[in-house]
């Protein structure tokens, strides 16, 4: 018995990496691309890309192996079938449970690793992420350069006639309108530079003038140097532990979701097994065409079925879930495999 659970173990590897590395490059150029929107704020080098991609490993994961496990377990139990290895395996007396008990302790085992992953690795990755960003926001290293279009800095539009190497800026203007005044200002300087104190930007003009208007007055001054703060700030996330994070009132919209979708995908290796034996397991003359439709419907099936229940539910989502989709597959593959084989 050893002989033949490492034999189908074996199958189950290959077919599950062979799944998983697609599926996870295109969940990773996915993600890139989310994360390229950031250089329309901050400047990023190649390294601090590397570094927000590395943050957003948990999530990629999490859109890539449970999934990877069921196609994997579905598609070994399917080549079985083809070889008619599965039937050799009934006429021999082996009982369909076998099957299932084999698949069991790599998918507890990648129910671990998945907890794991989201309940621990999740927050110091999200925490990360989120922190890393509001630092970069926070620096003077924003992507301010000459051209044709302004930038905001704070409440202002800015506008710079040309940048220099020295991270120094020339003709630069600045344009802001207070709605409860009516007012309207203009300033206009020779020379500027962006400078970071204390996680406050503050933008230096040196050998200017400003302007300010409205329908009763106007008023002008020409200044040496004039600072002008941004309102950004530096807004960190602070926990110490995983827990905290979870029972911390930030984000706590997002922290119920996250909890219980993962949750249940986390679950998803072990509560998929009688679905994939029920699929896999086929006669292949009579089934052979139906086997990959069934199995990306059950995909669809159990994802929507949490994104649509998780919010009238709660956390009750995560026992009705679990215990409808154990009952319903375990009916299936009572009636599809017990029954015949």
């Amino acid at each position: 018995m050893k002989i033949l659970q490492k034999y189908i173990i074996n199958n189950l590897s290959v077919l599950f990496l062979s799944v998983f590395l697609p599926l996870f490059s295109i969940a990773s150029v996915i993600f890139l691309i989310k994360l390229a929107t950031y250089t329309a704020v901050v400047q990023l080098s190649i390294w601090e890309m590397t570094k927000m991609y590395i943050f957003v490993l948990p999530d990629v994961f999490f859109f890539t192996l449970p999934f990877s496990f069921f196609i994997a377990a579905t598609l070994t139990l399917f080549k079985l079938s083809n070889d008619n290895e599965i039937i050799v395996l009934f006429s021999l007396g082996i009982h369909p449970n076998f099957i299932i008990k084999t698949l069991l302790k790599p998918a507890a085992l990648l129910a671990v690793l998945l907890f794991l992953n989201f309940f621990v690795l999740y927050p110091h990755a999200k925490t990360l992420s989120k922190n890393f960003i509001a630092y970069k926001k926070s620096q003077a290293k924003f992507n301010l350069s000459a051209s044709e279009f302004g930038h905001k800095f704070g409440p202002w539009l800015l506008y710079i006639g040309k940048d220099n190497p020295d991270d120094t800026f020339e003709d630069v203007f600045l344009f802001k309108k207070n709605k409860q005044d009516n007012e309207e200002v203009l300033i206009s300087a020779k020379k500027a530079k962006i400078i970071n104190e204390t996680s406050l930007l503050r933008l230096k003009l040196t050998n200017g003038e400003g302007y300010s208007y409205s329908k009763d007055k106007f008023s002008q001054i020409n200044f040496d140097t004039m600072y002008i703060n941004s309102s950004l700030t530096t807004d960190l996330v602070k926990y110490e532990t995983p827990l905290e994070y979870w029972q911390s009132d930030f984000d706590i919209g997002r922290k119920y979701k996250t909890f219980i979708t993962d949750t249940l995908m986390s679950l998803f290796p072990m509560m998929s097994l009688f679905l994939a034996a029920s699929i896999g397991i086929v006669h292949v003359r009579h089934n052979k065409g139906k086997a990959y439709l069934y199995m990306f419907l059950g995909i669809i099936v159990f994802y929507e079925s949490i994104q649509l229940l998780w919010v009238p539910l709660f956390f009750y989502a995560i026992p009705t879930i679990a215990i409808v989709w154990l009952i319903g597959t375990y009916m299936i593959y009572r009636k599809t495999i017990v029954a015949k084989f």
